[in-house]
């Protein structure tokens, strides 16, 4: 009697467990029922089941992503200039690729071929620059020996300058402009801005061969680097696709360059043969206008009349007569037969990709527009265009 109320007083002074009754078995449906409505309710959320954030959330992670977005325009804005000589510098050296491929095929190291088509570059640019350099400086001196005798005439009033001066009175004027100092910090504006143009053209121009030089040297690694971003079920027809587009670049290129050379050899034999002044510097200079697709042999053309001026009209008039017929040579005899192998992209789509490149980044836009154009064309044939036939 007593051992049997030991047990038992024991297990009511400590209590049965949790979830059972007194007899040792579960609870039953009345149990649960009442469970169930003592629960707390649950927080409330949204339709997906997940807790519902506030309007504060929400706004602060609007206006955070919208300052985010508007740094990084504003960034991209800043150094799109730089960014632009960057892609010139990739440009130079996907077109200059075929060039070190045949040199590297022929035995040499790729470091050497490298230098030699840096070599031939820069001896090209020294002949221009001393093609250029002299006819300029002799320009220049005939205009400062020409000073003096201006300045006589300003006091002859016979001559057409004195009768000019007695009618404006430009000296006078000049000398107020001067004297107030608005004159004289325009001219010193001017001078410093004709500086600045000078050394940004030169830091340039040194930012993009240094680049260029980098880029030619490290290409293939580059070109690995990149092929890593896709996957390896996808990376050799994407890697067959870019091989492909930067074939037709540097065979654009190419094919350009073979077109600019027969219209600069062109230039310097008519030059030569109607004695326009400086038939070398404008023949270089029509070769390198003639680089720019579309526009570049039509300005050139007006630049040579001009200075054909010099001679006389009938000749500036013979002058512009050639450009347009050579033009018309080079459209339909010329360029068809250079870009045979390059590229094959409609006359419209051309026209087209020049202006869009052109107002977008100017002359560089208008360079590599035909190329960019290239591109986007066999992306869609070999991605788009699949698709939506299966489709």
């Amino acid at each position: 009697m007593s051992a049997q109320s030991e047990p038992e007083s024991a297990r009511d002074e400590h209590g049965a467990p949790e979830g059972t009754d007194l007899n040792g078995s579960g609870p039953g449906p009345a149990d649960a029922v009442q469970e169930f409505r003592k629960a707390p309710p649950p927080p409330p959320g949204d339709s997906r089941g997940g807790r519902r954030r506030s309007w504060v959330t929400v706004g602060f992670a609007l206006g955070l992503g919208a300052s985010l977005a508007w740094l990084a325009v504003q960034t991209v804005m800043r150094v799109s200039s730089m960014l632009t000589l960057l892609l010139l510098a990739v440009f130079i050296a996907i077109s200059l690729e075929p060039v070190v491929v045949w040199f590297t095929r022929r035995g040499l190291r790729r470091g050497w071929a490298v230098a030699i088509v840096l070599t031939g570059f820069l001896v090209v640019l020294a002949g221009f620059l001393a093609l250029v350099i002299p006819p300029v400086a002799k320009e220049i001196s005939a205009l400062v020996d020409a000073v003096p005798g201006w300045l006589e005439q300003l006091h002859n009033h016979q001559s057409t300058i004195g009768r000019l001066e007695d009618r404006y009175h430009v000296v006078e004027k000049a000398k107020e402009q001067i004297a107030s100092g608005s004159g004289a910090s325009g001219l010193a504006g001017g001078v410093l801005g004709a500086g600045q143009v000078v050394l940004s053209t030169v830091t340039s121009t040194a930012i993009v061969i240094t680049v260029t030089l980098y880029c030619m040297a490290a290409l293939p690694t580059m070109k690995q680097f990149g092929y890593r971003f896709v996957a390896a079920s996808r990376r050799e027809r994407v890697e067959g696709v870019a091989e492909e587009i930067m074939n037709r670049i540097g065979k654009f290129m190419l094919g350009n360059l073979v077109t600019s050379g027969i219209a600069g050899v062109a230039t310097f034999g008519w030059c030569a043969a109607t004695g326009v002044p400086y038939a070398a510097a404008l023949g270089i200079f029509t070769a390198l206008m003639d680089l720019i697709p579309i526009v570049g042999s039509t300005l050139a053309g007006i630049v040579v009349s001009l200075v054909a001026l010099s001679v006389s009209l009938p000749i500036a008039i013979a002058t512009a007569v050639f450009y347009v017929v050579f033009r018309v040579a080079e459209d339909y005899l010329i360029v068809p037969r250079a870009m045979k192998f390059a590229v094959d992209v409609h006359p419209l789509v051309t026209v087209l990709a020049v202006l869009v490149g052109g107002a977008l980044l100017g002359i560089i836009g208008a360079l590599v527009a035909i190329p960019a154009a290239v591109a986007v064309g066999l992306v869609l044939d070999e991605y788009v265009f699949p698709k939506m036939e299966r489709s």
